[in-house]
């Protein structure tokens, strides 16, 4: 951290306009982030601030610190600099500085419908898959090829961040966890934060007091990914009496695939047609979850293409293999990038031939 830029809370503060609520864009772990234009440069940067009333947000800075100061990856929000003062109040001031991310948040790209604008904020399919490409190498390097292995312990799409180029970049290592320099990754971490994450995406085994672990951070890039590609949160409503994300997904594949993939990525004439009746129940034994089709099966719609069909169903595939309930049952991270890689390589090669096909036709 030597290396890097040394700034005052003076500089932060007029970069902020006074951290005005105007420049907020979103809050982490512990603290909130605000959009900042940082002199002479003129650079844009996003501040954010520590809030140091809440227990522990001072072991998160230095955590975040240890853990963004010797690693390197396109798809790392990069850090700037680090502030650590006095407020003009005479509190204790501490702050991060990051490379300001144009597009914002994945979650807000697949959630939040229309901007203010009215314009679509629609990802499509190889974009998705570009962005799950790019989370899932960073997750890789951060396990596999850093000095110290990191679990970042929080993933989540808001904590997914896009650039002006739509390349995702991790943010927010608050809760991260820095594990021994040693092969033997099972033994104790030296961050001492107690296990916290996100609901939804929090790997199972730490409700039963399971220890942070690379299994676990592939347990919530599984969920990210399902949830990438169906546009449901899994905490969505409908998941309850034993339905969840996962296993939504696993009933439904490959035959079922058009009722539960998100539908902007349908071509417009499934989008269109009317709505398959989809209801669950749960036998009395509480194990077995069962689909019922009305009466306008999704068999008689128009059939999606095929190379897209054969591209989704991958997808989801490598998401429930991610998300399996028992850690050892989960794909290893690097096993998830190359699959990855070989289904968009699998994708573009089909959409070209097809292009050449209806190039000769015509």
């Amino acid at each position: 951290m030597d290396l890097l830029l040394n700034v005052s809370y003076k500089e932060l503060y007029q970069a902020t306009s006074g951290f005005s609520p105007s420049n907020l864009i979103g809050s982490g772990s512990f603290g909130f982030v605000y959009k900042g234009l940082i002199h002479p440069e003129e650079r844009s940067i996003a501040v954010k601030v520590l809030n140091l009333q809440q227990k522990r947000a001072s072991k998160s800075f230095m955590v975040e610190c240890n853990a963004l100061k010797n690693i390197r990856h396109r798809n790392l929000v990069k850090i700037l600099t680090c502030c650590s003062s006095m407020d003009y109040n005479g509190n204790e001031f501490k702050a991060l500085v990051f490379e300001f991310m144009t597009n914002g948040s994945l979650d807000f790209w697949l959630h939040q419908g229309l901007d203010n604008k009215n314009q679509s904020r629609n990802l499509s399919l190889l974009q998705r898959l570009n962005v799950a490409i790019g989370v899932a190498s960073t997750i890789d390097y951060l396990h596999n090829c850093s000095i110290q292995p990191i679990i970042h312990c929080d993933l989540k799409p808001s904590n997914v961040l896009l650039d002006n180029d739509m390349v995702a970049h991790v943010s927010d290592f608050g809760l991260a966890k820095l594990l021994p320099i040693t092969n033997d990754s099972s033994k104790k971490q030296t961050s001492t934060i107690g296990i916290k994450g996100s609901i939804g995406y929090i790997a199972p085994e730490y409700g039963m007091g399971g220890k942070a672990s690379m299994e676990a951070d592939v347990y919530s890039y599984g969920i990210l990914l399902l949830e990438m590609f169906l546009g449901k949160r899994p905490t969505d409503d409908m998941f309850k009496d034993g339905l969840n994300l996962h296993n939504f997904t696993k009933m439904a594949l490959p035959e079922k695939l058009v009722q539960i993939v998100d539908p902007i990525l349908l071509p417009r004439e499934v989008d269109e047609a009317p709505t398959a009746i989809v209801a669950t129940r749960e036998y009395s034994d509480g194990n077995e979850i069962q689909e019922a089709m009305g009466a306008e099966c999704i068999s008689n719609l128009c059939e999606m293409d095929p190379n897209v069909h054969k591209c989704l169903v991958s997808i989801l595939e490598t998401g429930l293999a991610c998300s399996m309930e028992s850690p050892k049952d989960r794909m290893k991270m690097k096993e998830v990038t190359r699959e990855l890689h070989l289904i968009k390589s699998a994708f573009l090669d089909s959409t070209i031939r097809r292009c050449e096909i209806r190039r000769i036709q015509v």
